[in-house]
């Protein structure tokens, strides 16, 4: 097995884990709903339009935040000393058959891997654990089955 210690950043990933608890945690205080995305754009096209104000408003964050984050950073393309992403080795065609797929698997599964795992867990809700184990047990497969079946 081959860690990629280029893109292993622990500090990073476990502050970012602690922002998203948080917000998840004041969305759910503040707003009495729970941060699922699947929801949030849901409710865009649902038939009961129940604010979608404060909806675009969310939305916009999520697509804004990382023009801010470049802008805090110095405006560079990529804030220095932080590990450049990693590439990803897909066409256009793939990638918008893979967010297909994401978005009939969040439909299907009643909720998002942010909503089951981040939000329902820490509710203790039994389908959340469910959803997430099922998550989680697809990502090993096909990690595995795509590193060792050829």
């Amino acid at each position: 097995m081959h860690i990629d210690w280029a893109h292993f950043t622990p500090w990073l990933s476990l502050g970012g884990g602690v922002l998203l608890g948080l917000a998840a945690a004041a969305f759910i205080l503040v707003n009495g709903r729970i941060l699922g995305i699947s929801g949030i754009v849901g409710g865009l096209f649902s038939a009961a339009r129940d604010g979608g104000a404060w909806r675009l408003a969310f939305l916009a964050g999520l697509l804004l935040s990382p023009l801010a984050a470049k802008a805090l950073a110095g405006g560079g393309l990529w804030p220095a000393g932080v590990p450049a992403p990693p590439r990803i080795a897909a066409g256009t065609l793939t990638l918008i058959a893979a967010g297909l797929l994401v978005g009939y698997g969040t439909r299907l599964g009643s909720g998002c891997t942010s909503g089951h795992g981040v939000c329902g867990l820490s509710r203790l809700s039994p389908r959340s654990l469910v959803a997430t184990i099922s998550f989680m047990a697809a990502g090993f497969v096909t990690v595995f089955l795509l590193r060792h079946a050829s």
